[in-house]
């Protein structure tokens, strides 16, 4: 199941529940012990994850509990952006080198908003409508009844065909979105963590 660790786990959290800005950091503390134990039961030495150089640039309170759990991060090490892993990865034959980034559901909840199953679900199936149009770079940003849809700018216009658009409100409104909205200024990384700058 796509969210079985968050619906396993998480939910039993109300620090994750809660949704506040250091939401990552709860919800990478208790990956990490359970990754932790893990690696020993397989005799492991160590745990790495896959932050990078270009994530750096947005708040990552998760990295706090990799650096408190001694989790490794070669590519951070290494200083490597994206556009370089992805060419690596190209070079290495990776089928997986140009797939678009995804983050986790709950980064699409505006801080102090709850993050529930039901939430997450309904954004899971408003993405899954844009991805079943042929969008690759995406995101459906909850804020209550209104699905503000950030697309990558190569994709935007598309998003605009009037016909298109139309299809898309009426499928996303189906998932149980009142309001579709398109975002002018299209897919940004971390967008939601812009209003922590006027808190």
């Amino acid at each position: 199941m796509r969210h079985q660790f968050i619906e396993t786990y998480e939910f039993q959290n109300p620090l994750y529940v809660a949704n506040n800005a250091d939401r990552c950091y709860h919800c990478k503390d208790e990956l990490f012990d359970r990754m932790a134990l893990l690696a020993k039961e397989s005799n492991f030495s160590a745990i790495a994850y896959g932050i990078n150089a270009d994530d750096t640039r947005d708040f990552r309170p998760g990295h706090r509990a990799a650096r408190e759990h001694r989790v490794l991060a070669p590519l951070l090490d290494a200083a490597m952006h994206k556009d370089e892993i992805r060419e690596l990865s190209r070079r290495a034959g990776l089928p997986t080198w140009d797939r678009p980034a995804s983050a986790c559901l709950s980064s699409r909840i505006p801080y102090g908003i709850a993050v529930t199953p039901e939430l997450l679900d309904k954004i899971d199936r408003a993405e899954s409508v844009l991805r079943d149009l042929g969008f690759r770079q995406f995101r459906v940003r909850a804020h209550g009844e209104l699905a503000r849809i950030e697309l990558a700018q190569d994709e935007l216009s598309r998003g605009f065909d009037p016909a298109l658009s139309q299809q898309m409100a009426a499928r996303i409104k189906a998932v149980g979105f009142a309001f579709v909205t398109l975002d002018l200024e299209g897919y940004r990384q971390g967008s939601l963590n812009s209003l922590l700058k006027t808190r």
